[in-house]
């Protein structure tokens, strides 16, 4: 198997199906400039006349998304710049809030963080028996703020919040199943790719004004998430900043 090791996303449309892909090395972790392509890449294909839905997917067989960047996390020196890295986040949950096509995520492996965020902003979410989640900011002195209002709108605020507590244990696929966050568990990631492909090419045949209109009621109320992530965001980037986040980040980095 050929090794990956440049970052990308990219997007692939066939038979009215948009296959968007993200990578990174580093557990498919998120930078800021890879947030803001896949943001941008979400809203390309969600007004593109030629996609009826889309597919959310990472590159790989182990890690669907590893969350923030520690390295960038690191290189924050100000609130603005520690805002504008939390809000690559909140522009990514908004593109698919916003996209009027219906979003399909496909997680194969680990999510956490911000990974998990994703994960409960598609409209359906298949995943395989690998794909634990985690919600781990707190153990770095920050929190899940900008995902939250994904995250409970999926599963709860009860079941929110005990991940967010329980900021070190990783909650099976199972788990997440029970909750709401994922519809469907799967064994391997050669019957998630079916089922993801199944679904897609079923939901390609169907009346794209139908599609839009019930993704438009089933997002009725976060009309100003707009505002919201971006004020979530601001919080992030002013607890990134303190001394206990760094230490923290740094005993991660092993520093």
């Amino acid at each position: 198997m050929q090794t990956i090791t440049e970052a990308f996303v990219t997007s692939e449309v066939k038979n009215g199906i948009a296959t968007v892909t993200f990578f990174h090395p580093q557990g498919n972790s998120m930078p800021g400039v890879q947030l803001a392509r896949l943001a941008a890449e979400i809203t390309t294909q969600g007004e593109n006349p030629n996609v009826s839905v889309i597919i959310l997917k990472s590159a790989g067989e182990k890690a669907f998304c590893a969350g923030a960047s520690f390295d960038e996390l690191l290189s924050i020196t100000n609130e603005q710049d520690g805002k504008a890295f939390f809000s690559g986040f909140a522009n990514v949950i908004n593109a698919m809030r916003k996209a009027p096509k219906l979003i399909i995520a496909q997680i194969q492996g680990k999510a956490v963080g911000g990974g998990v965020g994703l994960a409960c902003a598609a409209d359906y979410t298949l995943a395989t028996a690998a794909a634990s989640v985690k919600l781990s900011e707190l153990t770095i002195g920050i929190g899940p703020f900008v995902i939250s209002p994904a995250v409970e709108r999926k599963i709860g605020t009860s079941a929110f919040m005990q991940m967010t507590m329980n900021a070190t244990e990783f909650y099976s696929a199972q788990w997440a199943k029970e909750k709401g966050m994922f519809a469907e568990v799967f064994e391997t990631i050669a019957e998630l790719n079916l089922a993801t492909n199944t679904l897609a090419e079923k939901l390609s045949t169907y009346n794209p004004e139908a599609m839009r209109l019930l993704k438009q009621i089933a997002w009725q109320g976060t009309e100003n998430w707009d505002t919201l992530l971006a004020e979530r965001a601001q919080m992030s980037g002013s607890l990134v900043l303190s001394d206990f986040t760094k230490e923290a980040l740094n005993k991660f980095k092993g520093l």
